[in-house]
């Protein structure tokens, strides 16, 4: 028996257990992942990020203020210690959930995942979004993405960070020279089609996916 440091007391039990491929499915899709969405689907579904850090981050706030001023040795200190740790634990075990029940479903639903590889490291140097981006946790959902579709005999393909897929028309295929991130649509001059910015780099995260599956182009074989 064991105690985490929230103070609760767990028993662990290491057993041997077998995965089987699931039977195959006709679905396929493609994410993009985001910050005021956590992910979005090129069928056009937009999931809500969770925000489980920024939610609780004021209640952690005065929590750590309170305990900073308590007597170091004291039993006040040691409770409001526990208090925190078990805020932590929760807004841990919030987000494993979300991204447990996400990555499963998506397994779960499709033959096909193709998702954009992200320089994770690299976007957190913007102090602006640095707690945001670690809140949505995208190498952890990635992660799960791919040791479950190995488990139920899905693909899962890694797009390469470098392309295009904001900048070009998924219906005709034109890329436009520049895409502030301050557009949320934009209708393509070529073929004339309005799209949703996030929904449109999904669907192209796909079709290079099933591109790079036959001839392997914009495609990390990391996630193959």
């Amino acid at each position: 028996m064991s105690k985490d440091t929230a103070g609760r007391y767990f028993v662990s039990l290491l057993c041997d257990d077998t995965v089987s491929p699931k039977p195959e499915v006709t679905g396929k899709v493609g994410i993009d992942l985001g910050l005021t969405h956590f992910a979005i689907l090129s069928t056009g579904e937009k999931i809500a990020a969770p925000n489980t850090f920024r939610k609780n981050e004021a209640k952690l706030a005065k929590l750590q203020r309170r305990l900073a001023k308590k007597q170091k040795g004291s039993r006040n200190r040691a409770k409001t210690r526990l208090k925190v740790a078990r805020l932590h634990t929760r807004i841990t075990d919030a987000r494993k959930d979300f991204l447990h029940t996400l990555s499963t479903r998506l397994v779960n639903e499709n033959q096909v995942i193709a998702v954009e590889t992200l320089a994770v490291s690299n976007l957190q140097k913007n102090r602006c979004l640095a707690k945001s981006i670690s809140d949505a946790s995208w190498s952890e959902f990635v992660r799960q993405l791919k040791y479950k579709a190995q488990w139920c005999g899905r693909m899962l393909v890694g797009i390469d960070r470098g392309y295009p897929s904001s900048k070009r028309c998924s219906e005709c295929g034109h890329t436009v020279a520049k895409m502030p991130l301050s557009v949320r649509e934009w209708v393509c001059p070529e073929c004339g089609n309005l799209h949703d910015r996030d929904v449109n780099a999904a669907r192209n995260v796909l079709t290079a996916g099933l591109a790079g599956l036959v001839c392997t182009e914009n495609v990390s074989p990391v996630l193959l």
